[in-house]
């Protein structure tokens, strides 16, 4: 069974607190692309229950196979339901440290296809809660919809907001940001203007209220990431912001825009909504 573990976007994004458990309170909106990766699941009927043999391919992902969220996924329902082995195949098109979600979007799906394949017929409730467990965005690509996020991510509320007819750039500047660093040096603050405020506004009116707060400690350990941003201003965005914590940056068209050629080398997924 193959499935397409898709990519996000933040449009604003604020830090309003320190929680006791170590995570962080913030204030979001997730915004799915079609940009994603390719995740297959097939049955080893050749080795032992619990067993998982994971194949990577595409862009390099750091860290052991173990570590890895869509083999963490497995042994989380192996632990809980027991499951036979398999063979998983993840080629990586969304790039890690970029603040797109690549990695939770592969765990989400890997929890719904053992769902679907072995029929454990896991409540959304419990898919839910494992889905929290492996990433404080993870819930949200169980149903990957235009959502306002709070909590740690997870408190998820749809919105009416569509971009239909805008067109967007992605862009990763060629490194990741460290979420653990970016948490790290991030203001903690609630936004002097809520952002189901602020999104309610034409696109056009988002620059300078619709804000990231990771941004200003991201544009100072990746200056191109502002330099990018400035670029798209200029050739016509609506809007234009670094999504997550880091460090890809997108932006908002209202027409097919042309690439300006000093950040060409640095797209990575077009599209029109």
């Amino acid at each position: 069974m193959v499935v397409f573990p898709g990519a996000k976007i933040n449009i604003g994004l604020s830090v309003t607190g320190k929680r006791g458990d170590g995570y962080h309170n913030i204030e979001t909106l997730f915004y799915p692309l079609g940009f994603s990766d390719i995740l297959e699941v097939v049955r080893d009927r050749d080795s032992d229950r619990g067993h998982i043999d994971f194949t990577l391919s595409g862009i390099k992902v750091e860290g052991s196979a173990e570590e890895n969220l869509v083999v963490r996924a497995y042994r989380l329902l192996q632990e809980w339901k027991g499951l036979p082995a398999v063979k998983v195949y993840l080629h990586k098109c969304i790039p890690t440290g970029a603040g797109l979600g690549g990695g939770s979007s592969d765990a989400a799906c890997m929890l719904q296809l053992l769902n679907w394949m072995f029929e454990l017929h896991i409540s959304r409730e419990d898919l839910f809660r494992f889905a929290l467990q492996l990433g404080s965005d993870c819930p949200f690509f169980l149903n990957p919809i235009p959502s306002f996020a709070r909590g740690r991510g997870e408190e998820l509320v749809c919105t009416r907001l569509l971009l239909n007819g805008l067109h967007i750039l992605l862009f990763q500047p060629g490194a990741g940001i460290s979420t653990a660093g970016a948490y790290g040096h991030v203001r903690v603050e609630k936004p002097s203007i809520a952002i189901e405020e602020a999104i309610s506004k034409p696109v056009s009116e988002w620059k300078g209220t619709v804000q990231n707060a990771f941004e200003p400690y991201a544009v100072e350990r990746l200056p191109v990431i502002g330099e990018i941003k400035e670029a798209l201003y200029r050739s016509g965005a609506l809007y234009a912001s670094m999504t997550g914590s880091g460090s890809a940056v997108y932006g908002l068209f209202d027409r097919e825009p042309e690439i300006p050629e000093a950040i060409s080398g640095y797209l990575i997924w077009k599209e029109r909504f």
